[in-house]
């Protein structure tokens, strides 16, 4: 059991890597999210505040991880042009800026709070 569980997380490991190889996107936010950790420690975040933050990292990150896998399965099915795929294409870009754009109005909400 103990061999199935590291082997899960080997698996695991690969995915990220994958994800911070290939987009650029990824990487941006993953950036971006250090900083504002460095900041709220920083500006003292409260542990609210710091639960709040980590998940607004932790939904941005996750929508850029959906995104790319749903966008990679697509270019598997369909590999040429199909309006199908590009409307899934377009939801799940629109899912990762809808997340971005809520995130950033949460943090921008925690900041104000220390100014």
């Amino acid at each position: 059991m103990m061999n199935k569980l590291i082997k899960s997380f080997g698996w695991a490991m690969n995915g990220l890597r994958t994800v911070w190889r290939e987009e650029l996107s990824f990487r941006i936010e993953l950036v971006i999210g250090l900083v504002l950790v460095v900041g709220a420690g920083i500006l003292r975040f409260s542990i609210i505040e710091w639960v709040i933050l980590l998940g607004c990292i932790g939904a941005v990150l996750s929508a850029e991880i959906v995104n790319t896998a749903i966008e990679d399965i697509c270019n598997k099915i369909e590999p040429s042009f199909d309006p199908v795929i590009g409307k899934i294409k377009d939801t799940m870009a629109g899912y990762v800026l809808f997340t971005v754009v809520v995130t950033s109005i949460i943090g921008i909400l925690l900041l104000i709070n220390h100014f």
